[in-house]
């Protein structure tokens, strides 16, 4: 093996090939640190600070150890660039034999037996469907991967793609007529032989909760699992060890009873009239409440008649849509499997409303045109830790953000790592002079009507200094959409004419593109830009966080766990909602110096920061910027003899494989 140090050396194979290439002490601790955990089959839990280069501290001693290694990923995107660039880089330089291949989640790969359905169906509900269809046809006759993210010409949020892709509930398996041609067998078997496999979380904990999309079957030949934007993983873990119906399912089903009915049962009229019944009940089920959006305990709609009624109702469609397919399964393979699944979900909703489960909290969330009934584990340290333990093998989690103040217990606790070595390397960046933190002084509590008009007013004569570039982050969707009107109607009087951006005008990558090329736009987000956004140089220089990202104490789950906590004599507070907290402020406050170069102020606009005591365990948790509550030294930060803006509106440079 070649030595860790000789090979992030100044001299060494990476720098040959990495441009900008820098030794960093830290990272090669970290690469070591790595292939001691690998070497020695145990568990390490990393943390590594923005501009370490954790990624490169990970994959060269994953990619030297000779064996098989799982690597999951936050996102698809990150699971992109791990496979198209930084892999291909590592593995280039270090001159190795290695096999590289991805695996996504069924739904991100085209099927050829529910593309050809799709097709032969006249129901589309728009010209732009029709035309995506075609284009999804044509992508499926040339492509070799069959991944939905290769077809340029449709959106990979366009509805139509639910006709031509599978999921784990419609998949005929190898019953399918085109089971030889699928490309989700395909990445399998391209999986099962590669040295290295990229996945994401939710496919890593699906599977191994499903045993279905692939990562199960790698699991027992594989010798380490890495998980890198670990602090994602209590998250994903509750929401896969735990269950879920959504209206979204029973349509689904009610939509591939319909198509499996017009292939095969053409003379059977009860059929799709049964699951046209189901559909309006699921429809009418979401219907029940009148909120856009939320998350409600299951004990609160005890007395709820029109929900009761319409679950009663649904339950009731469900069970006549059994009956019908019963009589007609044997005609065909897609409605056998349109009958299982009916079954399935009718046993899954009546144990979410019958059922009381030890240790769990029974929940509805609703979205605009969906609602899930949820049942979550209140812990999911225990069941993971039987994942760990399982096998011997290596697992390593990293991310910039898994401790509050060094202190790994709340991460390891929530995880079951208890026995884990845990290690965290600071940012080879130097914060007291690229930043400037400020905590405005005379802003009123947070939790008061006026403070999100507050925020607004105490950001924008910063703003105006900075010239744009800025990220106003909000932590809840209606202060967001009130600082963005606030903000809109401010720069109107004032006559600036800095573009302004706000969550929800197009997908995340659009937007950032969009910020990036504008170079002086100003951003308005909540959770989707707090995380896993990487703008360098001067497009972002500040950064505003309307307070403190506390959950909100009547979320289902989170009452759940504290009423849970209170009954052992522990605190909630701060054995668990001031560390979430941290986690989630490092992350916000982590998107602004992104480069050795990067300058720029991060404004926190939460007296609490300074009037409570736990503010100073939050501070010490933040990067270690220059302190300041007086908003004019931010001003002075942007218009001081130090800080020279570049014109307004910025080329955009395409950029070069970056040391990660």
């Amino acid at each position: 093996m070649l030595n860790l140090e000789k090979v992030f050396s100044v001299h060494g194979p990476l720098a040959e090939t990495v441009k900008n290439f820098r030794a960093r002490p830290f990272q090669v601790e970290m690469a070591c640190a790595v292939a001691e955990a690998i070497a020695g089959k145990s568990v390490l839990v990393a943390e590594a600070g923005t501009g370490t280069g954790k990624t490169f501290a990970y994959l060269v001693p994953a990619l030297l150890s000779g064996g098989k290694v799982v690597i999951s990923t936050g996102t698809k995107t990150l699971q992109d660039q791990l496979y198209g660039r930084d892999i291909p880089t590592v593995r280039g330089a270090l001159k190795l034999p290695v096999t590289v291949a991805v695996l996504k989640g069924r739904a991100n790969y085209v099927c050829h037996y529910h593309l050809e359905r799709a097709q032969q169906d006249a129901r589309l509900q728009t010209r732009a469907d029709v035309s995506y269809l075609s284009a999804i046809a044509s992508f499926a006759r040339t492509t070799t991967s069959g991944d939905k993210a290769d077809c340029s010409a449709v959106p990979e949020n366009a509805a139509v793609w639910f006709l031509a892709t599978s999921t784990r509930e419609n998949c005929l398996g190898s019953q399918c007529p085109s089971y030889d041609q699928c490309f989700v067998m395909e990445a399998r078997r391209k999986a099962l032989a590669a040295d290295v496999v990229v996945v994401n979380h939710h496919l890593f904990f699906a599977d191994v909760v499903l045993r279905d999309e692939g990562v199960a079957e790698l699991l027992p030949a594989c010798n380490t699992v890495i998980f890198d934007e670990a602090h994602q993983l209590p998250e994903t873990a509750s929401l896969f060890f735990g269950t879920s119906v959504s209206t979204a399912q029973l349509t689904g089903l009610a939509r591939d009873t319909r198509l499996e009915a017009a292939a095969g049962a053409k003379d059977y009229a009860p059929l799709p009239d049964a699951a046209l019944a189901l559909d309006k009940a699921a429809r009418d089920l979401r219907l029940a409440f009148r909120q856009d959006n939320g998350r409600l305990p299951a004990s609160a709609l005890d007395g709820d008649a029109g929900f009761r009624s319409a679950l009663g109702t649904l339950l009731a469609a469900l069970d006549r849509l059994s009956g019908e397919l019963k009589g007609q399964a044997e005609r065909s393979e897609g409605l056998m499997r349109c009958w299982q699944r009916a079954l399935s979900v009718a046993e899954s909703i009546e144990r979410w409303r019958s059922g009381l489960e030890e240790d769990r909290v029974k929940w509805v969330e609703l979205f605009g045109h969906a609602l899930h009934l949820n049942s979550t584990p209140l812990s999911v340290a225990e069941i993971f830790r039987g994942q760990v333990e399982a096998d011997a093998r290596s697992w390593i989690f990293t991310s910039a953000t898994l401790s509050v103040n060094r202190d790994f217990s709340h991460y390891c606790g929530q995880m079951g790592l208890s026995e884990a070595r845990t290690a965290t390397w600071d940012s080879p960046f130097d914060f007291a002079k690229q930043g400037l933190l400020c905590v405005p002084a005379g802003l009123p509590n947070p939790n008061t009507p006026e403070h999100t008009e507050a925020v607004v007013e105490a950001a924008l004569p910063v703003i105006e200094a900075a010239g744009g570039g800025a990220f106003m982050l909000f932590t809840s969707l209606r202060a967001m959409h009130r600082g963005y009107e606030l903000l809109e109607r401010a720069f109107e009087e004032r006559g600036l004419d800095f573009p302004l951006l706000v969550q929800g005008e197009g997908s995340r990558s659009e937007m950032l593109v969009r910020f990036r090329d504008l170079g002086n736009a100003v951003l308005v987000g909540s959770q989707s830009f707090w995380e896993g956004v990487d703008v360098r140089g001067e497009a972002l220089s500040l950064v505003v966080i309307d307070k403190l990202p506390f959950a909100p104490p009547d979320d289902p789950v989170l009452s759940a766990r504290i009423d849970r906590m209170n009954r052992e004599g522990r605190s909630p507070f701060l054995e668990h909602q001031l560390p979430e907290a941290v986690i989630t402020l490092k992350q916000g406050a982590g998107r602004l110096i992104r480069d050795e170069t990067d300058r720029g102020v991060l404004m926190i606009c939460d007296p609490r920061l300074v009037s409570r005591g736990y503010g100073k365990r939050v501070l010490a948790s933040l990067p270690p910027m220059r302190f300041t509550r007086d908003a004019q030294e931010a001003v002075a930060f942007f218009t001081g003899p130090a800080r020279t803006r570049s014109s307004a509106r910025r080329a955009r440079v395409p950029p070069a494989i970056k040391q990660r």
